[in-house]
């Protein structure tokens, strides 16, 4: 049996969205310079690898491939809603992040689990669909899209409930998953979620009809990391 991958873990709470992205580069930076010097010095140390979960306060995030114009209001209506907008470096299109949303920031050396880049955002939405199943709820792919959706067969009724933006550099991954569990879906009328026209986007609390306990979605979700990337998580 493989021996399980050691990844750290950490909860973030609610923090502001680009102090989470600077803590996420100062990781990254790490895991690729330990990458760096395994390198120089011919040597197999164990790279680190990190999870960070957190909520942030309203916040539309647009990646490298995105357009501006699928945010569809004004920078002043933007303020007057206590949101703010960053152009961030992941792949992807506009998104939101806001409370009652578990965000996750997996900075993981893809080496240590012998994944390519299209099987780790593959196991991103594994990981996702397993979760929701937990719950109850039947979730699945779209196909030419990524992130987790439901009814995904059925164009009038296809909604998102997870979506999913990484980066990754020296075969290190950073940025994640948006999992809207008691999240304020007003806020994705003022965007184009993802670039994606014409498709609904929904929460656990809209379809199963009540406010969910965010620790326990998040123990569930750390436990399908496990299972389906064969790593375990610590603290320490």
């Amino acid at each position: 049996m493989n021996k399980k991958v050691a990844v750290k873990f950490k909860n973030l709470g609610l923090i502001d969205y680009k102090e989470a992205w600077d803590y996420q580069e100062t990781l990254f930076n790490k895991v690729v310079a330990a990458k760096q010097s395994n390198r120089d010095h011919r040597e197999h140390k164990p790279t680190p690898n990190y999870i960070l979960f957190c909520q942030h306060p309203h916040v539309y995030t647009l990646g490298k491939s995105g357009k501006e114009t699928n945010l569809l209001i004004s920078e002043d209506f933007l303020k007057s809603k206590g949101a703010s907008f960053y152009h961030i470096n992941r792949g992807g299109d506009i998104t939101y992040h806001g409370p009652g949303q578990i965000v996750g920031y997996p900075i993981l050396d893809l080496d240590n689990f012998g994944l390519s880049i299209k099987s780790y955002i593959h196991n991103l939405e594994e990981v996702i669909i397993c979760s929701l199943g937990h719950f109850g709820i039947t979730a699945t792919r779209l196909e030419g899209a990524t992130g987790v959706w439901l009814d995904a067969d059925n164009p009038a009724r296809s909604r998102k409930i997870c979506a999913i933006g990484v980066r990754t550099s020296h075969w290190v991954s950073m940025h994640g998953f948006a999992l809207n569990v008691n999240t304020d879906l007003a806020y994705f009328d003022y965007i184009v979620p993802c670039g994606i026209t014409g498709k609904a986007v929904t929460s656990m609390q809209k379809e199963l009809g009540k406010e969910m306990d965010i620790d326990e979605v998040m123990q569930v979700l750390k436990e399908e990391f496990e299972n389906i990337f064969g790593m375990e998580i610590g603290t320490k």
